[in-house]
């Protein structure tokens, strides 16, 4: 990821995608240069990862184990995430689907409604039950709103598994 200005494009983040992974990493290695960090570009390479997962039709996860900042960039998206799609969902809605909805693997949406404190256990079941208050605590903050977007309509990739092969006489 470079920014650009009048004398050129500068290097300020990259990532690099897991083709292959038994363990569903969709991302190896994620890094902001020092003198570009906290302007969004972490979250927005994240975002991307995941929207490649989408396009491959698998859930991710980042390659582990992620240092403090990586689990507090990761846990920030997640809530982010899954707090909008509870936002807009009505009625009943599983941890399954809410993972096909986000491509975010299963196990990370269940440690991050965890900490969230949004899963509750009542008449021996356990339920995702957020109020409006928590969406709007971490909805509604100017950081979430002015975060950078992936604008899926640009993005043409085909993924590794689904790439024709060269034909072979």
């Amino acid at each position: 990821m470079a920014e650009c200005d009048d004398q050129g494009c500068h290097p300020v983040a990259y990532f690099s995608k897991e083709k292959r992974s038994a363990e569903e990493y969709n991302l190896a290695c994620i890094l902001t240069l020092p003198p570009y960090q906290r302007k969004g570009y972490g979250r927005f390479l994240i975002s991307f990862s995941y929207e490649l997962s989408r396009k491959e039709g698998k859930v991710g996860t980042p390659e582990r184990p992620l240092s403090d900042l990586g689990m507090v960039s990761y846990r920030s998206y997640w809530a982010y995430v899954l707090l909008s799609i509870l936002q807009s969902h009505r009625g009943v809605i599983s941890i399954k689907q809410l993972s096909e909805m986000s491509a975010i693997k299963m196990d990370d949406i269940v440690s991050t409604l965890h900490a969230l404190n949004v899963i509750k256990y009542w008449k021996g079941q356990h339920m995702i039950s957020v109020s409006p208050k928590v969406i709007q605590e971490h909805l509604g903050t100017e950081s979430a709103k002015n975060t950078l977007q992936v604008d899926v309509s640009k993005l043409h990739w085909t993924p590794h598994h689904l790439r024709q092969q060269p034909a072979t006489s």
